[in-house]
């Protein structure tokens, strides 16, 4: 998403919409009339992501130059687009950016479940900094997950969910990583070794890198695309998410389902092996 709407940059906002709709509201701070009044003029200085949120730098019009940001969190069904979105009932927000060519940035969201916050740098730093949001996992270290996961009785896939822990990693993305690690995603973190962390950190980092080149996951109805209204491509890779059933690619055995904190894991129970008991304690 940052990657796709990256063209905004050096543009200035010049309209400012909130479509009515009939669905679920979103969570939008400070509200419509307001935001949209402080959004008017502003210059875009940078898109950035923090974890699975996008932030977008503002340079505001008029006497008050002090830098703000929008901050984006599309979560579940939300997309940010630069062509007109699937259906307009979802659309949430628009902005008109630039003259020529005008760049229309939309955030349509279907479950309305993503939130748009308008925050100062204070506010930035509360709502993305480090108490909020764990190191990325684009560059995610072993010593890292073992410091702020390795004491923990979760489970290693709920744990790789917490955004407070390790930033970006999600469903999909949590799942793939297990398998890569040869881990069973229901060990508890507690468990887990000094060279487990190196594999779980080396395959968050290059699943995730991967990812990113291939513009994401379009699975199941393919909700999810790029900005530009292209499917992502990943799913290709897929080794065993939403795969239940099918052989696994390294030993065929069929893939299993289970449900973990109210969402779906996919592994495979032999190249994951389920461990029974926790590794011999390291005498002081």
């Amino acid at each position: 998403m940052r990657r796709g709407i990256g063209r905004i940059v050096g543009g200035r906002i010049h309209a400012v919409r909130f479509p009515r709709s009939t669905r679920r509201p979103l969570s939008i701070v400070p509200r419509p009339a307001l935001l949209a009044e402080r959004l008017r003029g502003a210059r875009i200085d940078a898109v950035e992501r923090h974890g699975k949120r996008i932030a977008i730098g503002l340079e505001p019009a008029g006497p008050e130059r002090a830098p703000r940001w929008l901050v984006i969190e599309p979560r579940m069904t939300g997309l940010l687009l630069l062509v007109p979105p699937p259906t307009a009932d979802h659309l949430r927000m628009e902005l008109d950016v630039g003259d020529r060519p005008c760049h229309r940035l939309r955030f349509w969201d279907q479950r309305g479940l993503g939130t748009i916050r308008l925050v100062d740098a204070a506010g930035l730093e509360r709502a993305c900094g480090a108490a909020k949001l764990g190191v990325d996992g684009l560059v995610v270290t072993a010593a890292e997950l073992g410091r702020v996961l390795g004491g923990s009785r979760r489970a290693i896939k709920v744990a790789l969910l917490d955004q407070r822990a390790v930033a970006g990693i999600g469903n999909i993305y949590a799942a793939e990583i297990l398998h890569r690690a040869g881990i069973d995603p229901r060990t508890p973190c507690r468990r887990l070794v000094a060279d487990d962390w190196e594999r779980v950190a080396a395959a968050a980092r290059g699943i995730l890198a991967a990812a990113v080149d291939h513009e994401g996951s379009s699975i199941g109805d393919e909700l999810y695309r790029t900005a530009d209204d292209r499917k992502g491509s990943y799913q290709r890779l897929h080794r065993v998410y939403g795969l239940a059933g099918t052989p696994c690619r390294r030993c065929r055995t069929p893939i299993e389902r289970i449900v973990q904190a109210q969402r779906s894991t996919f592994f495979c129970p032999v190249c994951q092996p389920r461990r029974r008991r926790a590794p011999p304690r390291r005498s002081r």
